[in-house]
């Protein structure tokens, strides 16, 4: 049996290219986004405007699929987060982080995690493998679903769920496509961001094919310390991955920003000496700075910096001359703030087997056993 097309998955250039390979104009996949998107329909029947063999075409060869919802959770701060079901036992999270009208919607893109940052939840997980991008896409259609019973919708998106986006290139670029698309989600392109731990070369490719709001886990501002807390900075290095990060913000123009992501942990790379060391590294780097407090997870080895070490490693960032923004740490009730997405995953690597043990360990510890 024949695989359905599940057009969630497809972007206006993808779309209309469907439709010219079956003989009609570019202009039909237009109407079929504005159907979907703009009036919320999926039924092929009731899209009236396209010719009648097509839309049994479609009926017969494509769908509409969203991705399973496994559990629904809400924090007591109003995040809400979805467990979702992606196939083959796997399950994936996304949240929506309402503020002050804005709800941000934080998506996953990958089943676990090909890195193994030594701070996130995520990676502890292993990976079993990509999202597809109507999976991907079928998370803002899912937040949006719940938000506009309220009179609201995702009005941000943050590709910081679960997964390096820029290993799974090419659903990213499509998915994002869609939520920029004024056909589809009409986000602007600064709204979307998409995250990287650091894949210099994919960060050059991504130039090439969109202007998407990138940021950067960063974390350390040595390599020294990178190497630690983020592992791929042993393959791409501090310099390689801010020459990239030069490249992409010129590429964007000079009204925007990269954004520096760095998470905050006691004693480790929250201290005054390691903001002087940031300043410095990045006076050629047009960015905004988000701090992170930690968020805790069981044998993390890590603790939350003392909040005397955030603001002082704030304050200093800001007389630099830096636009800082301390993250409020959200949804951390139902495991669903920075860093604690984990799902379920069938782990193609040993990773997870290793974590669960010291898991283990670390409890008969607490315990004294």
């Amino acid at each position: 049996m024949t695989k359905l097309i599940n057009l969630y998955g497809l972007d206006r250039a993808q779309l209309e290219s469907l439709f010219v390979g079956r003989g009609l104009q570019a202009f039909r996949g237009r109407q079929l986004m504005k159907w979907v998107y703009h009036q919320g329909m999926t039924d092929f029947s009731a899209m009236t405007d396209l010719p009648k063999s097509m839309r049994q075409w479609l009926q017969d060869n494509t769908c509409f699929e969203l991705p399973k919802v496994d559990a629904f959770k809400v924090s007591k701060d109003g995040t809400s987060k979805w467990v979702l079901d992606v196939g083959q036992g796997n399950f994936v999270e996304a949240v929506v982080i309402p503020d002050k009208g804005r709800n941000t919607l934080c998506v996953s893109s990958q089943m676990g995690c090909m890195l193994d940052c030594s701070f996130c939840s995520t990676g502890k997980q292993g990976f079993s493998g990509n999202l597809a991008a109507a999976t991907i896409v079928g998370q803002m259609v899912l937040a949006n679903n719940l938000l506009v019973e309220r009179g609201e919708r995702v009005t941000n998106v943050v590709l910081m769920g679960m997964g390096e986006p820029l290993l799974n290139f090419d659903a990213v670029v499509s998915a994002t496509n869609i939520m920029m698309e004024d056909l589809a989600f009409g986000l602007s392109k600064r709204r979307v961001t998409v995250s990287t731990a650091g894949v210099v070369p994919a960060i050059y490719e991504l130039a090439k094919v969109t202007d998407v709001a990138l940021a950067i886990s960063l974390h350390a501002p040595t390599d020294g310390l990178r190497d630690q807390l983020v592992p791929i900075n042993r393959k791409y290095p501090i310099e390689q991955l801010l020459a990239a990060c030069r490249h992409y913000v010129d590429h964007l123009g000079e009204r925007r920003k990269l954004v520096i992501e760095y998470t905050l942990m006691k004693g480790v790379n929250d201290q005054l000496e390691h903001a002087i060391a940031l300043a410095d590294l990045l006076k050629d780097v047009r960015c905004k700075i988000n701090l992170i407090p930690f968020n805790p997870f069981p044998a993390s080895g890590y603790e939350k910096p003392a909040k005397q070490d955030i603001y002082k490693f704030q304050t200093y960032l800001m007389k630099q001359g830096y636009s800082t923004m301390l993250r409020t740490t959200r949804g951390d009730d139902i495991d669903a703030a920075c860093g604690q997405l984990v799902g379920q995953v069938k782990d193609r690597t040993k990773r997870q087997t290793r974590y669960l043990a010291r898991v283990k360990a670390h409890s008969e510890e607490v315990a004294g056993l």
